[in-house]
């Protein structure tokens, strides 16, 4: 599954890439059955995150529960489906719609297969674990999310593809990016630190979550973006709180660790724009940011925490040193270049151009790192053990 994530780190960039250069220079580039901007945002959530996600999900849910792993009969089916799935869509978008509706339909059925597979190790607990039934709660949403923008493909109305873009940032992604790092950070900051690190992780923080970002689902898909700040001004204090809490200033090493906070540092920059945006709106000043809060939330922490945290996981599966290393580090450095680049896109004179930019700088900064993600996962383990 990281094998197939990787791939469409890069697959899913360059196609949109290509686009926007070739409506820059002139150049013909063959047209999308769905508008491009909507295609990008549902492929480079479900499409790209999403095999990370479950590659992630089906290792560490029956750790997490205290059962035995999942066997080939359950990751199989939902590696065919969500990466030939995604294999198919995106040929399909350079107008080819029998493709691209094939490939979202495999898609679904890999992502229900990971359903069913996930729900079974989550029922045998009885649901007991809170970070389980929140990640399994978001990966359902998604489901819902992937399901409407295939509908949209075959004809429903465009309310269909908004509800799918908006599930799969609120709904699926941010979700279970911040109950894994509620889960995770704290453990490996306690691991790193040591007796001096005091852990953190209320109980009251997933339930908090999740009735914020259904409160500014609510609002979004309702189009009142002027009362957004309703919910994002207590997300941003949240995310805050928590980052606080987890105490970055004792752990700035190993690189590993301290590159996971950097990378949590931009869930609290989105959403404080996000409000910011959302409070100028309701006092009559217009909507301003444009894309800017969803770029620093999708390109700033998900793709910073992509890479921080899959090098991690791929450096102790590997049998390799818990270590950042030059490439991981390069990468994740680049990024945040390009994040601050699409940040700046949305105000520059000449957007289309920095656009165009920030989407190359996207690939240029992560292929060494994919590379060398895709070399890891096809040779054996360093240190000699199955695998």
């Amino acid at each position: 599954m990281f094998f197939a994530g990787a791939t469409a780190v890069i697959a899913t960039m360059l196609w949109w890439a290509c686009f926007l250069a070739a409506g820059y220079f002139g150049h013909a580039f063959p047209a999308a059955p769905v508008p491009a901007g909507w295609a990008h945002a549902v492929f480079a959530q479900y499409g790209m995150l999403a095999p990370f996600i479950f590659g992630f999900l089906l290792t560490v849910f029956p750790r997490w529960m205290g059962q035995p792993a999942l066997e080939w009969r359950h990751y199989v089916p939902v590696f065919i489906g969500i990466f030939g799935g995604y294999l198919l869509a995106q040929i399909g978008l350079l107008d080819l719609r029998p493709l691209l509706l094939a490939g979202i339909a495999l898609m679904l059925a890999g992502w229900i297969a990971a359903l069913v597979a996930l729900g079974g190790v989550l029922a045998r607990n009885g649901a007991k674990d809170r970070h389980a039934l929140s990640c399994f709660c978001a990966l359902v949403l998604g489901a819902c999310g992937l399901a409407a923008f295939g509908a949209f493909a075959l004809g429903a109305p465009w309310q269909f593809a908004f509800f799918a873009i908006r599930i799969g940032t609120f709904g699926l992604l941010v979700p279970i990016y911040f109950t894994v790092c509620h889960r995770m950070i704290p453990f490996f900051s306690g691991n790193a630190v040591g007796a001096g690190y005091r852990l953190f992780r209320p109980a009251w923080s997933l339930p908090a979550l999740w009735v914020l970002l259904l409160a500014h689902l609510f609002l979004d898909l309702r189009h009142q973006q002027d009362w957004l700040w309703l919910a994002d001004a207590p997300l941003a204090a949240l995310f805050l709180a928590h980052w606080i809490g987890w105490q970055p200033w004792k752990c700035r090493r190993p690189g590993l660790l301290a590159a996971l906070y950097i990378a949590s540092a931009w869930l609290t920059i989105a959403f404080a724009l996000y409000a910011a945006q959302s409070v100028l709106a309701w006092s009559g000043h217009g909507f301003l940011f444009a894309r800017a809060p969803a770029h620093a939330l999708t390109v700033g922490f998900f793709g910073s925490m992509l890479v921080a945290m899959v090098t991690r996981v791929t450096q102790g599966h590997s049998g390799r040193p818990l270590e950042m290393g030059r490439i991981p580090w390069l990468t994740f450095c680049l990024l945040q270049v390009v994040a601050l680049i699409r940040l700046y896109a949305e105000i520059a004179p000449d957007a289309p151009r920095w656009l165009v930019v920030a989407a190359f700088g996207w690939i240029v900064a992560f292929l060494p790192w994919v590379l060398r993600s895709l070399w890891i996962y096809a040779t054996p383990r360093a240190d000699g053990r199955p695998g």
